[in-house]
C-alpha cells in the first residue's frame, strides 16, 4: 500500500500516566485472507475487497485476546482508565472504516488510531505517547525499536484461550528487558565465559534494554492493586540458569521492579514453560525461542540485539 495520504482519527486529548499500547490491525484482528489479496493482486483490488465486505465481521487476530484483557483493566481501576490502546493501521481511513466496525462489534474501547495508506506506521508512536508497539509489519517495528520503543512483531501463533481474568504477560531477559551484552560473551566466548563473566560482575546491573520502559510502566499498574489479588502477574523465562542468576535478581531489584515469576531454564525448550504460566503473551528476541514459544503462547518476537544480527 503505497498512497501518500495519511489520516489520524481522533487525535484529541492526552494520555496522561497511563499505559498505552499501539496495535496494527492486522495484529488485533485475522486479515490473513485480505493481506494475501492485497500481496497477490494490489492495492485496487484491496480496497475493492474492503469495501465490498465492509459489514462483514473481522475475525479476533492473535493479539486480540491480549488487548481484551488490557482494557478490561480499565474496569478495576477507578475513574482514569489506566490503559489506552491505539490502532495504527497501514490502510487508509476507506478500507479503514472495517476494522472500526470490528473494534465497535466487540466493544473494545479504541478511540484512536492512524491510517496511514501504505506509509509506516511508526512515525505515530511517539506522538501517541506509546508504551508498547504491537504489529505483523517486521519494518514498522524495527523502526520503533530504533527510535526507542518496545515493539514486537506479532508472529502468527497457537493462542488458546485461556480460563483466568488475569492478564499474564512473560518476558526474555537478554536483549529484551536487559542488553545483550551477555548474550553477546556467550556467542564470542563460549557459555563457560559468560557464566565466569556474570558471577564476577553479579554487583553490577545489567544494562538496560528495549523494554525495560515498557516493564515499568507494567510494574507501575501492578502498584495500584494490592499484591496478593492483582490482576497482572508477570513473569522472566530466561535461557539463564545459576550461577547467572543473581545478577539479573539484583539488577530488577536496584530497578525497583517486580517479577512475579522467574523461571532460570538453562537452555530449556520455553514453550512448554510458557503454556504451564498460561502467558497472554511472550516477548523474546531469540527466533529459535520465538519459533517453540508460538507453538503455545501468542508471541511476539523482538528483533533486537545480537541473535538478530
Amino acid at each position: 500500500m503505497t498512497r501518500p495520504s495519511k489520516t489520524v482519527h481522533d487525535p484529541s486529548a492526552a494520555t496522561d500516566n497511563r499505559l498505552v499500547v499501539a496495535i496494527s490491525s492486522r495484529a488485533l484482528f485475522d486479515l490473513g485472507d485480505s493481506h494475501a489479496l492485497f500481496e497477490r493482486d494490489g492495492l485496487d483490488a484491496y480496497r475493492a475487497f474492503q469495501i465490498e465486505h465492509e459489514n462483514e465481521l473481522l475475525p479476533p487476530g492473535v493479539a486480540f485476546p491480549l488487548v481484551q484483557k488490557l482494557l478490561g483493566l480499565n474496569r478495576l481501576a477507578g475513574d482514569v482508565p489506566p490503559v489506552e490502546v491505539i490502532l495504527l493501521s497501514r490502510n487508509s481511513g476507506d478500507t479503514g472504516l472495517r476494522i472500526f466496525n470490528a473494534i465497535q462489534h466487540y466493544g473494545l474501547e479504541i478511540s484512536r488510531a492512524a491510517f496511514t495508506s501504505g506509509a509506516p506506521t511508526s512515525d505515530y508512536i511517539a506522538p501517541f505517547k506509546a508504551d508498547l508497539f504491537l504489529s505483523a509489519n517486521a519494518e514498522d517495528v524495527g523502526r520503533a525499536l530504533k527510535a526507542g520503543v518496545a515493539a514486537a512483531t506479532i508472529l502468527p501463533s497457537v493462542a488458546p484461550p485461556r480460563a483466568s481474568e488475569q492478564l499474564r504477560i512473560a518476558f526474555d531477559g537478554d536483549a529484551v528487558i536487559f542488553g545483550d551484552e551477555g548474550e553477546r560473551v556467550s556467542r564470542e566466548e563460549g557459555l563457560e565465559a559468560f557464566h565466569r563473566n556474570e558471577t564476577e560482575r553479579a554487583d553490577e546491573p545489567l544494562s538496560v534494554g528495549p523494554f525495560r520502559g515498557f516493564l515499568t510502566a507494567v510494574h507501575r499498574l501492578q502498584a495500584a492493586f494490592p499484591a496478593e489479588n492483582s490482576p497482572i502477574r508477570t513473569a522472566l523465562v530466561t535461557a539463564r540458569s545459576a550461577p547467572a542468576h543473581k545478577r539479573v535478581i539484583l539488577t530488577l531489584r536496584r530497578w525497583g521492579v517486580r517479577i512475579d515469576e522467574a523461571l532460570f531454564l538453562g537452555g530449556r525448550d520455553k514453550g512448554p514453560f510458557l503454556d504451564a504460566f498460561g502467558a497472554d503473551i511472550f516477548f523474546d528476541d531469540s527466533p529459535a525461542n520465538v519459533e517453540s514459544a508460538r507453538r503455545h503462547v501468542a508471541t511476539g518476537h523482538v528483533p533486537h540485539g545480537v541473535s538478530n544480527g
